[in-house]
């Protein structure tokens, strides 16, 4: 067992308070990421639950016991940095035992559990080079491999991808996945990168000034995001937002007048809802299709074109809109292209950003990384 408990856990310097009263459950075995913007508090929350940071207020339990006076080493936890931080003058093996050589391990169970975690991470033909010789991907995994052979109970890792190039941060977010299956083990990661959070975790937590805003698989926070910043910070391009009015609402949802004057019915609870009352129209980029009978035209100000796809950016009025769509669209800069959506792919937004609830269950919404290792991609048809 690995679980992990925080109770109204909170972070004060001076007059500031950083973590505002986080409650949080890691289980056993998960893989959960915080994640958020520069500043949210996701790598203070993770030096608490290390023990490298004391904890002004609420508790931090791991399997059951509370640990707020207990020191980082007596913690059973590891952690791994963006720093790499590797002794230049040791080999690959020297570094990966030297924690267990200060606890006063014997050189052979040294060897053994060194030996286990390069086979594991696929460094046993470097275990006799020095840093200076290794690639930063190789680097990082030797990291990860002095955090494996003090086999831990939780692993913590602090932006550990941060330093690497965008293929090196592909393949090792593949191996860290794989790390994570074959160790069995309870994992808790931070990043600024919601593409890392939604192919990695089993559960994303999103902080936005010491705040959680939301907790949730991957999927559920893409599908049902509780407001309005946590469905702008996941996904990739992030979502539209659109400024809509409120017609009128019913059984079958909301209905608002888009831009340009046209309808749709939004499959949302309308609740105490007005008519033209002001409200926000979320949809993502490749939730957008263009469509020469569409109720929203735009002006091309950007292509992107990547192969597979193509984004466009396009200006409506005085809001930027993306629309992701096939690799071989042949629209030009400045051409104006009309588009549409499935309303049941859209969200609304309240005026105090909180999304209305949905009146349907997406069957994919609870599929955690274990099932599903990526981000949605596919636009839908209209």
């Amino acid at each position: 067992m690995a679980t992990l408990q925080l109770k109204q856990v909170v972070k004060q310097f001076d007059d500031t308070r950083v973590i505002k009263g986080v409650d949080l459950d890691v289980n056993d075995k998960e893989f959960v990421v915080f994640v958020g913007p520069s500043g949210c508090g996701k790598s203070t929350l993770l030096r608490m639950i290390a023990g490298l940071e004391s904890t002004s207020d609420g508790d931090i339990l791991i399997d059951g016991q509370r640990m707020n006076e207990v020191g980082p080493a007596e913690r059973g936890l590891a952690m791994v940095f963006q720093s790499y931080a590797l002794y230049p003058h040791m080999t690959v093996e020297d570094n990966m035992g030297f924690s267990l050589k200060l606890a006063g391990v014997s050189r052979q169970e040294r060897r053994q559990k060194v030996l286990e975690a390069a086979r594991i991470l696929q460094l046993e033909p470097l275990l006799d080079r020095k840093p200076k010789a290794l690639s930063g991907g190789q680097r990082q995994r030797v990291a990860i491999g002095r955090a494996i052979v003090r086999n831990p109970s939780i692993f913590l890792f602090d932006e550990p991808l941060s330093n690497l190039d965008a293929a090196l941060r592909v393949q090792m977010r593949i191996e860290l996945a794989r790390l994570h299956d074959e160790l069995d083990a309870t994992m808790i990661y931070v990043t600024h990168d919601q593409i890392e959070a939604m192919t990695m975790a089993d559960k994303i937590v999103v902080l936005q000034g010491g705040v959680v805003e939301q907790v949730g698989s991957p999927m559920e926070l893409y599908h049902h995001p509780r407001n309005r910043f946590v469905a702008g910070f996941i996904g990739s391009p992030k979502m539209n937002f659109i400024d809509v009015e409120v017609i009128g609402a019913g059984a079958e949802g909301v209905d608002v007048r888009l831009p340009g004057g046209g309808q749709c019915t939004v499959p949302v609870e309308g609740g105490q809802l007005q008519a033209g009352e002001a409200l926000e129209l979320g949809i993502r980029p490749e939730h957008l299709v263009l469509d020469e009978q569409g109720p929203l035209a735009g002006e091309i100000q950007v292509i992107e074109r990547l192969g597979g796809s193509t984004s466009l950016y396009l200006q409506m009025g005085e809001t930027s809109v993306t629309v992701v769509t096939d690799g071989d669209v042949a629209s030009q800069v400045r051409d104006t292209v009309h588009f549409g959506f499935v309303p049941s792919r859209a969200h609304l937004f309240d005026r105090d950003g909180l999304a209305l609830k949905s009146l349907q269950r997406h069957p994919l919404a609870d599929i955690s990384r274990q099932d599903n290792r990526s981000a949605p991609s596919a636009a839908t048809s209209h």
